[in-house]
């Protein structure tokens, strides 16, 4: 996951400086510590090849920090290189394949980028951001200050991103809940909303503010909001068994604007209404599809989305084992309701306690495989054999004379 949103961060910084027109009102930038320490290839002309750049700020992107140290680690090996009047530090030209990390440690802060090889032709460029201490300070200072009524916004800075896999697509919401005002706020109404009713395994990811959580599939951020951006990062998974999955989701607060980023898998298509532009990209090595709205969307205007052509197998098999359990169902429910005598009632009692624990097993025996969360292997061999334990249970519920107890016939031990 962690490898998956690195690159989700690369395709919004390289949609922002590939010179899109008007993406600054679709795609802000992100926060550049997310950026922080993540390498990103760039093609020959960009950089002399096989050639490393790392820049320094601090905080922003406007704050190069010039004249510092820079380390890179090469194959263990420290090189360093003080940074030019812009933030730089270029290394190079580098033996290709070797491993590589960049280092520098501003104000007692160390900072140091994930280890990267060295590339064979073209470059990749690094960022390392050092925190700002005083405009950290202030912010504090404001956060502490007391809450008033005000609005809050889904902010420029958020993603809604969807990841296929295997008939099922994960979603993430990256939401950056924007507070404009000087000092926190508290909406007029709670701030929650609930994913689609499809959606399983509802978590609220790492990074997150502690003032958000879930509830099965809701999900509730507690005010007050301090002023800045409260982040809120949302994952769940939806299924897409016939290699389509659709989106409908209404947020309780107005979304400034819309950015959607899809992992390309197979032949994936990303649509919706309220896209007006989008395009392919490489990052991380995979491809993605980086979509953007225009207008921003009102509060309880639904957000709808629809990613289909991705791989999926033959429904064939789920729908014939979904059949033969709603028969087995109904055959129960009838054989249930033959005429009982006065000596056979306990025995046909202890009987149909265990066809309903049989049932129910297959039931979610069936589910599991469904969803891909069981060996296909086992969960064939446990099928036969449920089928085999019900087929007598049927066959001594229907006959006149039960003759030996389910204990007494193989497979129907307690």
């Amino acid at each position: 996951m962690g490898r998956f949103l690195a690159g989700v961060a690369s395709i919004a910084l390289l949609w922002i400086v590939s010179g899109v027109p008007d993406v600054s009102a679709q795609f802000a930038m992100p926060d550049p510590k997310e950026m922080s320490g993540i390498p990103r290839p760039v093609p020959v002309g960009d950089l002399p090849n096989r050639t490393v750049s790392v820049r320094l700020i601090r905080g922003a992107l406007s704050n190069n920090i010039a004249g510092h140290p820079v380390e890179l680690l090469i194959d263990g090996t420290p090189q360093t290189v003080k940074t030019d009047e812009n933030g730089r530090a270029e290394f190079g030209p580098l033996s290709p394949g070797a491993r590589l990390k960049a280092v520098a440690v501003v104000d007692g802060e160390r900072l140091e980028s994930q280890e990267f090889p060295a590339p064979a032709e073209g470059g990749i460029r690094v960022m390392l951001v050092a925190t700002d201490k005083a405009l950290e300070a202030e912010r504090a200072a404001r956060a502490q200050a007391p809450a008033v009524p005000g609005t809050v916004s889904i902010g420029r800075e958020s993603q809604i991103v969807m990841e296929p896999d295997e008939e099922i697509v994960r979603v993430y919401y990256l939401l950056s809940i924007t507070n404009p005002a000087a000092q926190p706020v508290n909406p007029p109404e709670p701030f929650y909303f609930d994913v689609p009713s499809t959606a399983t395994s509802t978590t609220i990811m790492q990074g997150s503010s502690p003032q958000a959580s879930t509830a099965a599939t809701r999900v509730m951020v507690e005010g007050p909001f301090a002023p800045g951006a409260t982040f809120v990062q949302v994952a769940y998974a939806m299924p897409a068994w016939d290699g389509v999955a659709e989106l409908a989701q209404t947020f309780p607060v107005a979304m400034d604007h819309l950015a959607v980023i899809v992992k390309k898998v197979g032949e994936a298509r990303l649509e919706g209404p309220q896209l007006v532009r989008q395009r392919e990209m490489p990052a991380a090595g995979e491809l993605y599809i980086a979509a953007a709205g225009e207008a921003p969307i009102p509060a309880g205007q639904p957000v709808r989305l629809t990613v289909s052509g991705l791989p999926h197998h033959s429904p064939v098999p789920r729908y014939v084992a979904l059949s033969l359990a709603v028969t087995i169902l109904g055959a129960g429910v009838w054989f249930s309701r033959t005429p009982k005598t006065n000596e056979r009632t306990s025995e046909r009692k202890r009987l149909v306690a265990r066809r309903e624990r049989l049932f129910q097993e297959l039931v979610k025996l069936e589910a599991d495989a469904l969803k891909g969360r069981a060996d296909p292997v086992r969960t064939s061999t446990r099928r036969e054999q449920l089928l085999g334990e019900l087929e007598h249970i049927y066959g001594a519920l229907d006959t006149d004379e039960l003759g030996p107890g389910p204990a007494d016939r193989p497979g129907l031990a307690a």
